[in-house]
């Protein structure tokens, strides 16, 4: 079986180094409804549809008691509502300024095509937001060969189905010859949920949460310490391996497709035969 596709998230992934737009998005609109949240709150279902991240911030404990006491009563469908429409059209003004590739993405890219592989990506953003990043991707080098979104799913992550219709999409299968590649839990979830093999993604990604400059600051020994606290959170949920960026998967890769040569598949797989478009 031949390695044949990979599946790239976007922010903290491909682009926004440290997938800083929706925390800051998600930030605002918690503080302008007058619950303030905190930066690890809005950071922990990070990966998520964006109406059920916000879903899952209102239903910790802490933001539940919050919003209690700033609007007499627990919050409600009608609040995630309101706070969903209050968060699409600033998102996307946001992704203006967070909208630039990851050092070393295009170049990678460049690199897994050369092994033949087919380029998904699926993500936790609208369908509006995802074609503005594809539309300020192109020009910096980098052109998917399938994007999905949880608009065009029954449902986001966990759940697998972008990463099924990526394999569609794609002409790509089976799903144990493909790579899903995020910077969050829910990026490993949907991977694994689809049978296929995972790689998380911790210095350019939600678990390290810096920019590019913010990182290259940081004191040697908080960055090691960042990047080993990652490494960790992505082992416990079944990673089965992580990089630094995307830009440095390739012996990754290499490491997939000697499991594929001996027979090897990632859990929750059915047996076929490995087939891609070409």
């Amino acid at each position: 079986m031949r390695l044949a596709g990979v599946v790239l998230d976007w922010a903290g992934t491909v682009v926004d180094h440290g997938s800083q737009a929706p925390v800051e998005t998600l930030r605002a609109i918690f503080l302008e409804a007058g619950v303030p949240v905190e930066l690890s709150e809005a950071r922990a279902p990070m990966g998520l549809a964006k109406k059920t991240h916000i879903e899952a911030v209102l239903a910790m404990t802490r933001v539940r008691e919050a919003w209690r006491h700033a609007h007499g009563r627990f919050p409600d469908h009608r609040d995630v509502n309101d706070l969903y429409a209050a968060f699409i059209p600033r998102q996307i003004e946001l992704l203006e300024s967070h909208s630039e590739l990851i050092s070393g993405v295009p170049a990678a890219v460049d690199r897994m095509r050369s092994r033949g592989l087919a380029i998904g990506t699926s993500t936790g953003y609208t369908r509006p937001m995802l074609d503005y990043l594809l539309e300020r991707a192109a020009p910096q080098g980098f052109v998917p060969d399938a994007s999905l979104c949880p608009d065009d799913v029954p449902a986001g992550r966990p759940a697998p189905w972008m990463c099924y219709l990526n394999a569609i999409r794609l002409n790509v299968y089976p799903l144990a010859a493909m790579v899903k590649i995020g910077d969050t839990i829910a990026d490993i979830e949907e991977g694994l949920h689809a049978g296929m093999w995972t790689i998380g993604i911790t210095r350019t990604g939600n678990e390290t949460g810096l920019t590019e400059a913010e990182w290259r600051s940081a004191p040697e020994a908080e960055r090691t310490a960042m990047l080993a606290a990652a490494e960790r959170k992505f082992a416990a949920a079944g990673a089965h391996f992580t990089a630094e960026s995307v830009a440095e998967c390739d012996a990754l890769l290499d490491r997939i497709q000697h499991s594929l040569d001996r027979g090897e598949v990632p859990s929750n797989y059915h047996a076929g035969s490995a087939h891609n478009r070409d």
